[in-house]
């Protein structure tokens, strides 16, 4: 039954779904995700808001239900995000059960929400087109004369600086950043090199406009005064801050031998960059320094665009210092047709991925504690050792579970986004400490590899779990769990 507001649909029969089941429907023509869980009906946006990704192909634990690709999470009842890398929430809508038949109640009107642009407009029927929901946030008062000052132009402050938001602080809020964008996604520029930098932006500067989140580009912190909570900039102006985050990132590590200072050698931070690699490699002969992520990422995106590619790498495989000899292996299976190595490599263009370091010079000389590869350490509240100042995302070595508690850095948009959204509950003091497993995912040449947790020691991996015909290869490290080990070898190989 239909209301002038609302739409009303039977989706299936209450035994067509089963406890724990997702099940994708139709309503008015769009898909709709139907979930039973211990009796009750639930029904959310189909798609997951980071990618796309069908969540009918999730995983359902409890309330919780996790995104097939790259691990974000919803809960079922409300629709919030619980995990990242997704920035917003899913849609929620009502189900009711009557004569055993499920229906589905959405909204048609469209509902347009103040200053909240493009295809994140509505509510209703738009929500079934897009999947998705954007929390509603607390505005700029005046009277409210704390600043909340944020250094960085990453996830990590994007997402800071939204949960305050949302959380409902209501003074000023500086983003300041020594980029030309607004946040964007950065695991796009290797992945997908050939977009514009507009295309890869998280948010536009409307959407910050919205919510009285200032943005400052091209503005380099140099010094920081924590005695007077100043903060002071390149173009030689300064800013005073009640609460401090510095969420500086990393840089490209950089080559030390003869000739590291020749044109064409390339590293890859900034959408610029990413532009530049893709023009000046085309057709010519590519060498990529260093077979990580980024390294290969870019090896597998250009190969079918350079004139050749060589991919040079101090381990006997790629990923093997993150994911080991097992894992490695396979990749470079996968992309062996681009590994072709020899004593002398032609080189038109030298791309550089081999690792990086923290954006924390700028702190040099101050009694922020540090560890010897600069990263900032913080507590499992964000907290450093100063007053009133927090750090997060690639800066930082936080104390990581799945290490007993020892400090790593992790540098994973969806670690940098947990750290953003732990950092701003506690500069509201909160008391929130981080919970959240490391999740990372690349693709080569239509392969993908995922894997989640926090690698171990050479020694400490066991076994590769082929399933017989899928293509799939599980490698886990046991190091923590002698129990899971053992269990292991009793398993047929």
């Amino acid at each position: 039954m239909d209301s002038d507001d609302t739409i009303t649909e039977e989706v299936c029969r209450e035994d067509d779904v089963g406890d724990g089941q997702l099940l994708e429907v139709m309503v008015a023509g769009y898909p709709v995700l139907l979930v039973r869980n211990r009796r009750e009906f639930r029904a959310l946006g189909s798609k997951c808001p980071h990618y796309g990704a069908p969540l009918s192909k999730g995983v359902l634990r409890g309330e919780r239900l996790r995104c097939p690709w790259h691990g974000a999470c919803f809960n079922i009842r409300t629709g919030d995000i619980e995990e990242y890398p997704a920035l917003d929430c899913v849609s929620c809508f009502k189900v009711t059960v009557e004569d055993g038949k499920v229906f589905i109640t959405a909204k048609k009107k469209v509902l347009t929400l103040p200053a909240v642009t493009e295809h994140r407009q509505c509510l209703g029927l738009r929500d079934l087109e897009s999947s998705l929901r954007v929390k509603d946030t607390s505005r700029r008062c005046l009277l409210n004369r704390n600043t909340m000052l944020l250094l960085g132009g990453g996830v990590a402050a994007l997402v800071c600086a939204e949960t305050l938001r949302q959380e409902g602080f209501t003074g000023r809020i500086i983003m300041a950043t020594n980029e030309k964008h607004v946040p964007y996604d950065k695991p796009k520029l290797s992945k997908e090199m050939n977009l514009k930098a507009e295309d890869v932006y998280l948010r536009k500067p409307e959407f910050l406009q919205a919510r009285g989140i200032e943005f400052w580009t091209e503005k380099e912190a140099v010094s920081v005064d924590f005695q007077k909570q100043k903060v002071h900039f390149m173009d030689g102006s300064s800013q005073k801050y009640q609460q401090l985050l510095i969420a500086t990132g990393s840089h490209s590590g950089s080559l030390k031998v003869p000739g590291a200072d020749l044109q064409n050698i390339c590293t890859l931070q900034t959408p610029e960059e990413s532009s530049k690699i893709v023009e000046l490699a085309t057709g010519k002969n590519l060498v990529i320094v260093g077979a990580s992520f980024i390294g290969m990422e870019v090896a597998a995106f250009l190969s079918d665009k350079a004139g050749s590619i060589s991919v040079v790498e101090r381990e006997e495989f790629p990923f093997q210092h993150a994911l080991g000899p097992q894992v490695g292996g396979v990749a470079m299976k996968v992309t062996e047709a681009v590994l072709a190595n020899g004593e002398k490599l032609p080189a038109d263009v030298v791309v550089v991925g081999i690792g990086s370091a923290p954006n924390s010079a700028f702190l040099k000389g101050t009694s922020i504690a540090r560890d010897d590869k600069g990263a900032i350490l913080v507590n499992l509240h964000m907290q450093t050792n100063i007053p009133n100042v927090f750090a997060a995302g690639d800066v930082v070595a936080f104390p990581v579970a799945l290490l007993d508690g020892e400090s790593s850095s992790i540098h994973h948009q969806q670690v940098a986004e947990a750290h953003g959204h732990c950092a701003a509950l506690n500069m509201l003091r909160r008391g929130k400490e981080l919970h959240t497993v490391p999740y990372f995912w690349t693709t080569l040449l239509g392969k993908s590899i995922r894997y989640a947790g926090r690698e171990g020691q050479r020694g400490e991996q066991r076994k590769s779990i082929p399933p017989a015909g899928s293509g799939v290869v599980n490698t886990p490290w046991l190091q923590r769990s002698p129990e899971a080990a053992q269990a292991l070898d009793w398993l047929p190989w």
